[in-house]
């Protein structure tokens, strides 16, 4: 009994050890471009030796001299290569890519069989990965196929949708990559959305001491930040001759814009032979204003790019890294068509002479862009290792699809959409200065409050730390942060994300760029708006106006605000100014307003108006009724006003009747004028205001308008929901 006992007790431990083995990973690189998006998992896996084992295999064109001899560099990054395969039949032309995949495939099972990885990671699109794909799959290993579902031009777009098909678990960058590989009958349940993994290198590396020493050692000690370009083309397979048309072109326009410019040599595919002739009968090699290259690290690529006045060419680095640092890039040809892009990408697609290119050069070149996050956050590679952990080995390795109904849409997955994808939002207002994480759902995940700094420069710094210290938190509560929206009070130029006249309730505030500190610190496009248009545009996306195409909020507080909604668009006014609701004259003879003017709604109706007659009364010990509770250090405010009123105080009464007549002559006003459907009374004194505003209304108003209801919002943060609506409704539009 005691040996059956010991032999149990060997059995579950061995069972248990078993359980807990180190996942086997082979990391399968091709090329420089693919290895910049795997190095960072690489190291990901290598600093986590209880949980993985890494392999690493190298094939393609790292091991060609003619294109640097880049596996070199994954040496000096002290990752251990396992297996080198020469795998390349040079030519450059489609034969010999062909002919490259089939080498491949003879040579790759001896490596798999020794190695005998429980998965094999493989990037993109390329032809190499085609048959690393093709080959795992066939010997029963388990695939990683990072990239999928995107969409570019060339064959590159049939080979990575033929890996996705080949492969048993998906890491995509984007939403729409995601919602690609569903609507391409993957399983959802396998696939994750993690962003690039480059970008977590990127961001981090983004600002180094040293740029400059980098610009200076690619190109000469005299070129400036921001005086240079960046050229990277390549062939596009299913079109040579057109490619290497534009190449020509495009040579040709920077020879006469004559810039310095680092250009580097095409990749391996069919038609770069040709390309690199064309390059050297313009003598681009000597010529004193180009530096052509093979190969640069990535990490100093990333230096070049980011502080370059521009980039040009065809490469997914244009369309992809490029955006996080918001250099402008200029696409040229098919190659990338279809790829999701930031403000930052002008196309051409076509051109019969270099002047096209040129006048593109022209608009482009020294620009600054809000840095886009569309490919990543930076947090790519911990969610990839979190993903590798929660395989399990003993799940059935036949892979299976998921086939949508055929009457039915897919909508399985909208409840995931609605709770990841996040914005931002912050609220400056003239007390608290607030940040929140709001999904596209309108619910707030998480609030931050701090009071509001009396200096431009602390109120900065706060926004920033705030919003940092949201986004770190975003990731643990699985939300995307997509952009960041801004509501604040005074006059806004939403075009270019600025402050141009600030409320008296915050300081030093005005001529202030919002856009540009924010959005560099932060690598995420920003919106900003007045607090008055952002709680029409809470309402448009989640309250009272959703589906109403034409409609008028307005905010009763401490002052009175608002927005109209006119075709569904926010109106803006030619100066910014449309909607000052609160500055509508109703008297001649009225009550000083704050804004220096007489008989505004606000000198009647808003809560500072309401304390101000609160506190004559009391003064004039008018205010106080039998019953009501007041205690002598309390401050007057509008709220005793209020409750005077209710307890009949006809003092109160009729100072509250005229702040409503008010109100409902200044909204009749606004009907008369723009003639929306529906009003909107937000803030504290909405619920008050409601019935007194319609019956105003129904007396007063031409008879066409008599109707219009009057409704209050049932939304208890408008500001907050909408700063984060202008991200939601932008951000997740921007597809170019």
């Amino acid at each position: 009994m005691q040996r059956n006992k010991e032999k149990k007790s060997m059995e579950k431990m061995g069972e248990s050890n078993q359980c807990k083995r180190k996942l086997r990973v082979c990391v399968a690189t091709c090329n420089r471009a693919d290895y910049s998006k795997l190095a960072p998992i690489m190291s990901g896996i290598k600093s986590h030796p209880e949980d993985f084992e890494l392999e690493v295999v190298v094939l393609g064109s790292h091991l060609i001299d003619d294109y640097g001899n880049t596996f070199r560099m994954i040496e000096q990054d002290d990752f251990d290569i396992g297996s080198k395969l020469h795998t390349i039949v040079r030519g450059e032309d489609e034969a010999a890519m062909v002919e490259s995949v089939g080498l491949a495939l003879v040579k790759l099972p001896d490596v798999i069989q020794r190695l005998k990885p429980d998965i094999l990671v493989v990037h993109g699109d390329r032809f190499d990965a085609l048959a690393l794909a093709t080959a795992a799959a066939l010997m029963n290993i388990r695939i990683l196929h990072l990239e999928g579902g995107e969409v570019s031009g060339t064959i590159d777009d049939s080979i990575r949708h033929a890996i996705s098909k080949l492969a048993h678990y998906h890491a995509c960058c984007t939403r729409m990559a995601e919602q690609h590989l569903i609507a391409m009958c993957e399983d959802h349940s396998r696939i994750l959305l993690a962003g690039c993994p480059s970008y977590d290198k990127l961001l981090l590396s983004h600002h180094r001491e040293d740029y400059m020493d980098i610009i200076k050692s690619w190109l000469d000690d005299k070129v400036q930040e921001g005086d240079y370009i960046v050229a990277l083309q390549h062939p596009v397979t299913t079109n040579i001759q057109h490619s290497i048309k534009i190449y020509g072109l495009m040579l040709d326009a920077l020879i006469s814009f004559n810039k310095k410019t680092l250009i580097l040599f095409p990749n391996i595919d069919a038609g770069s032979k040709e390309m690199v002739r064309v390059m050297r009968r313009k003598g681009i090699e000597q010529h004193p204003n180009f530096r052509a290259v093979k190969h640069i690290p990535f990490e100093q690529f990333i230096q070049l790019v980011s502080h370059a006045g521009c980039m040009i060419g065809n490469s997914s680095c244009g369309v992809r890294e490029a955006g996080a640092f918001g250099t402008p890039v200029i696409n040229l040809g098919t190659r990338q068509t279809g790829r999701e892009t930031g403000e930052n990408v002008l196309h051409v697609r076509d051109a019969d002479t270099h002047n096209k290119i040129y006048h593109a050069l022209e608009l482009q070149f020294g620009k600054r862009y809000p840095c886009s996050k569309i490919y990543g956050d930076g947090n790519a590679v911990p969610r990839i290792l979190k993903f590798l952990r929660s395989i399990d080995l003993d799940e059935p390795l036949q892979k299976t699809f998921c086939f949508p109904p055929v009457k039915d849409p897919i909508s399985q997955d909208i409840d995931h959409i609605l709770e990841t994808q996040s914005a931002l939002a912050v609220d400056l207002g003239g007390t608290n200065l607030r940040v929140a994480i709001v999904c596209m759902r309108g619910t707030i995940v998480k609030k931050y409050s701090q009071p509001n700094p009396k200096t431009f420069e602390a109120r900065m710094e706060l926004i920033l730390k705030m919003c940092n210290d949201a986004m770190r938190d975003a990731v643990g509560l699985n939300c995307r942060i997509l952009g960041v929206g801004v509501s604040t009070g005074g006059r806004v130029n939403p075009q270019d994300g600025v402050v141009l006249h600030s409320t008296k309730l915050i300081q030093e505030w005005s001529s202030v760029d919002l856009r540009t500190p924010i959005s560099d610190a932060l690598h995420l496009p920003v919106w900003v708006d007045n607090d008055g248009n952002c709680a029409a545009l809470a309402e448009r996306k989640f309250g009272h106006g959703k589906g109403v195409e034409n409609f008028v909020t307005v905010i009763t507080g401490t002052g009175i605000g608002g927005g109209i909604i006119h075709h569904n668009e926010l109106v803006h006014g030619s100066t910014f100014c449309a909607a000052e609701l609160g500055h509508i004259m109703v008297s001649l003879e009225g009550p000083e307003c704050m804004c220096g003017s007489r008989g505004c709604i606000e000198a009647y109706a808003s809560g500072m108006a309401l304390q101000r007659e609160a506190k004559k009364l009391h003064d004039e010990d008018l205010l106080k009724v039998e019953g009501m509770d007041m205690k002598l250090s309390e401050p007057i405010t509008a709220a005793h006003l209020i409750s005077a009123a209710k307890m009949g105080n006809s003092k109160a009464d009729a100072v509250l009747t005229k702040a409503a007549t008010a109100l409902g002559v200044g909204i009749i006003n606004i009907l008369h004028i723009v003639n929306p459907s529906q009003v909107i009374l937000s803030g504290v004194l909405a619920s008050y205001y409601q019935a007194p505003v319609q019956h105003v209304i129904s007396q007063r108003a031409l008879f066409s308008v008599q109707n219009i209801k009057v409704v209050t919002s049932d939304l208890e943060e408008p500001a907050l929901l909408g700063a984060a609506s202008m991200v939601l409704d932008y951000a997740t539009r921007r597809i170019y």
